[in-house]
């Protein structure tokens, strides 16, 4: 299956859909930083990499044309800025807001599948007019803005059309989930919004993928079997180490005689990078492994706890967030985690080079989508997309309409 990649950043979300089956046509980035690692990674000729046809350019002046009809899933990790918690939240107002992108490749690609990731202040209320209408847009994108027509305008004009029953040949049923990373095994809190979307016409019955990890899974190993530290070759912790949404939790598990689960336990710092080498200002023979100094934490901005998922990893607006980006060392101490620990809480493969100064690096993996999650997001989609497929038939797309035709 074919895919496009919009706003790829250093690969993140690309190499997760590669490892789903999918095979790039195109991959856009502007970042000429994250462009450069994904080269570095082609010039190793890195599996599933090396191939991507990456342009370095503004997605807006990017030419579909060629592309139109060949593609079954198109991926955006949008910039987060405009709707970030951290950030000026000015949406619409913002110029980084590429949302209208989305909707204009879709349009043009007439993809059968969507895939857009974003952070939860997306979700926020004073964003929700504006939220629903990118929704609308994207569920009937042949119905493009015209002219200088504002998006509360073109807004009630989708709208007309819906209550009409009016509409463009082009449509898809679009779905909103909000998710934790580390339910999926990624070891790290990263709270997101996914918005997948498919042809309306392929009748496909979207069913996200369950959870594979829990936080009662990871409290029951730690604190109830004591499994959790064994495995590590520690003896218990004491409790006060723990922050305080997970004392929480740990309160009401402790009243259950047995935890009857299938999820695995919730995979933390120490988990995730027990096995490397302790870094140094040297070079130990681990690529992207170098200690920096500086590390502060400041009011609500304190290191991630070994032993439980990291915090969620920042990009930064101004440099490289002290708290959020650095582990928690005991008795108000704490370091930076290295490019390479970063990028292992993103699940970045170790083989996988992130290139550039440590500020630009450690910039593309908070911007990054985990690449676990990716694979499995992206896994369930194309499994739906593999019964479409299987029922024995394909649509084809015109520039007017769609035409049914067996396989």
């Amino acid at each position: 299956m074919k895919a496009v990649e919009l706003f790829s950043g250093c690969g993140g979300l690309a190499l997760g859909a590669a490892q789903a089956g999918f095979e790039h046509l195109a991959v856009i980035e502007f970042d000429s930083h994250a462009c450069e690692t994904i080269r570095e990674n082609q010039r190793r000729d890195y599996p599933l990499v090396k191939d991507w046809p990456l342009h370095e350019m503004d997605v807006r002046r990017f030419d579909y044309a060629p592309l139109t009809g060949r593609v079954d899933l198109l991926c955006a990790g949008l910039p987060c800025q405009p709707f970030s918690f951290g950030g000026k939240a000015k949406a619409h107002r913002d110029s980084r807001d590429m949302f209208s992108e989305v909707v204009r490749a879709a349009r043009e690609l007439r993809p059968k599948a969507i895939l857009i990731e974003n952070v939860k202040g997306l979700l926020r209320s004073s964003f929700k007019s504006y939220f629903d209408y990118l929704l609308l847009a994207l569920a009937s994108p042949g119905l493009a803005r015209t002219g200088r027509e504002g998006w509360r305008k073109h807004f009630e004009t989708l709208r007309c059309r819906e209550d009409d029953g009016v509409g463009d040949d082009l449509k898809y049923d679009v779905h909103v989930h909000t998710i934790n990373a580390a339910d999926y095994g990624v070891p790290q809190w990263r709270d997101r919004v996914l918005i997948v979307a498919f042809r309306s016409d392929l009748g496909v019955k979207w069913e996200p993928p369950a959870p594979t990890h829990g936080l009662d899974e990871l409290l029951w190993d730690q604190w109830q079997s004591g499994t959790y530290w064994s495995r590590h070759g520690l003896v218990r912790s004491k409790r006060g180490l723990m922050s305080h949404r997970l004392k929480q939790r740990l309160a009401i598990v402790r009243q259950l005689d047995e935890l009857r689960s299938s999820r695995l336990p919730w995979r933390t710092v120490r988990d995730a990078l027990s096995d490397l080498p302790k870094p140094t200002r040297g070079d130990d023979g681990v690529r992207n492994h170098r200690l920096r100094a500086g590390a502060r934490s400041y009011v609500g901005h304190q290191g991630s706890l070994p032993d439980e998922p990291a915090k969620t990893l920042k990009a930064g607006a101004h440099g490289v967030p002290g708290g959020e980006n650095s582990l928690a060392l005991g008795r108000g101490k704490l370091r930076y985690f290295t490019i390479r620990e970063c990028a292992r809480l993103q699940t970045f493969p170790d083989d996988y080079v992130i290139t550039g100064p440590w500020t630009r690096a450690m910039r593309q993996i908070g911007n990054a989508v985990p690449v676990l999650l990716a694979r499995v997001i992206t896994e369930r989609i194309h499994a739906h997309l593999s019964k479409v497929s299987a029922r024995g038939e394909v649509i084809e797309f015109s520039a007017a309409h769609p035409k049914r035709r067996a396989v």
